[in-house]
């Protein structure tokens, strides 16, 4: 059997008797189509032929999927250079406060951490639920707010709250779980394992950028950057 290695416009394409094989899945793909139809075609029973429209709509079959896959391969791509920009456009921000949407917060025991929590509806009974590691809960009472943007403050020293990690809840006289906004240093951009843009927000840690809510300046010296 006669191999051949052909260059291609610095593309090598090993070339086994008369079949073309690359590393492009598609064309791959296309080779085995053809081997198949030509296989099909030698072996059909000559005294029943196989009606001529049945090859032409399967090569229009192939030739769809070949450009769905041509679309696909251009998706992925274009995908990683926008995702690759935005790791760019985002690395510029590192070091300033943003307000990122999180059910936890990281605490040193020290520092106070700021965050808000924004209402649909008015609440006469409105209250911040903080929940330790050892399952004892925290209240900070929040009383009567009106509808919209209710900020507050977790203050470690103040309520006895220790290092680590508290997972929050808000919860209002209407019966409603709205959102949490914490606020923390944006300490660094990458991209993750899955391709997906990673940032490490202080007081929040890990979080994707569907849950920054808001880009609020440069941050102190004294931020945490837990």
């Amino acid at each position: 059997m006669a191999v051949s290695l052909l260059n291609n416009g610095g593309t090598n394409t090993a070339t086994t008797s008369g079949t073309s094989i690359t590393g492009n899945s598609a064309s791959q793909a296309s080779d085995m189509f053809t081997k198949l139809l030509v296989a099909q075609i030698q072996n059909q029973d000559p005294l029943s032929p196989t009606d001529p429209a049945q090859f032409v709509q399967q090569l229009t079959q192939l030739s769809q999927t070949e450009t769905l896959q041509n679309l696909s391969n251009l998706t992925s791509a274009n995908s990683s250079i926008l995702q690759s920009m935005q790791v760019l456009s985002l690395g510029q921000q590192v070091g300033s406060n943003v307000m990122a949407e999180t059910d936890t917060v990281k605490l040193d025991g020290e520092t106070a951490v700021s965050g808000q929590v924004t209402l649909e509806a008015a609440s006469s009974d409105t209250k911040l639920v903080l929940t330790g590691s050892d399952g004892v809960s925290h209240t900070i009472n929040l009383g009567v707010q009106a509808p919209g943007t209710v900020p507050f403050k977790i203050d470690p020293a103040k309520l006895g709250l220790e290092e680590g990690s508290y997972t929050m809840k808000v919860t209002t006289s209407g019966g409603t779980a709205p959102a949490i906004d914490i606020q923390g240093r944006l300490n660094s951009v990458r991209l993750g394992a899955s391709g997906g843009v990673v940032l490490n927000v202080g007081n929040v840690g890990e979080t994707t950028t569907a849950a920054i809510t808001a880009f609020n300046g440069p941050a102190t010296a004294t931020q945490s950057t837990l």
